[in-house]
């Protein structure tokens, strides 16, 4: 019945294994929620600040703002508050090439998987 919202979703990966490639430096992590919730609750610790509404231009590997610690050839997963967000900006990364897109969920999945949280 919703089938568009599989085209938008992007399947959440496995923590643990999450937690081993950002550790390791195979897989980057990106919040992409606005500097307010960062304020409110602090950042992953191993994750680029790029806002869901910046990702135009900071992951955007033609942009001439884009993040230098992208490329379209690494691996990234996405989070946000409740893991929704983070599904649609998947797909706005897939639209920018990228190659392998995950959605990591949220910070409190980051945090139930042992990761630290920097207060910003």
């Amino acid at each position: 019945m919703f089938n568009f919202l599989k085209a938008i979703s992007a399947g959440k990966i496995d923590t643990k294994d999450a937690m081993e490639r950002i550790k390791a430096g195979t897989l980057t992590l990106i919040d992409i929620r606005d500097q307010h919730e960062i304020h409110n609750t602090g950042i992953a610790s191993a994750a680029l600040h790029i806002p869901m509404g910046s990702l135009p231009e900071h992951a955007n590997p033609s942009h001439r703002k884009c993040h230098k610690d992208l490329c379209v050839h690494t691996p990234v997963a996405l989070y946000c508050a409740s893991g929704a967000r983070s599904s649609m900006a998947a797909q706005t990364l897939r639209n920018m090439g990228y190659r392998e897109v995950h959605n990591f969920g949220s910070l409190a999945d980051w945090q139930r998987a042992g990761g630290t949280i920097n207060n910003r």
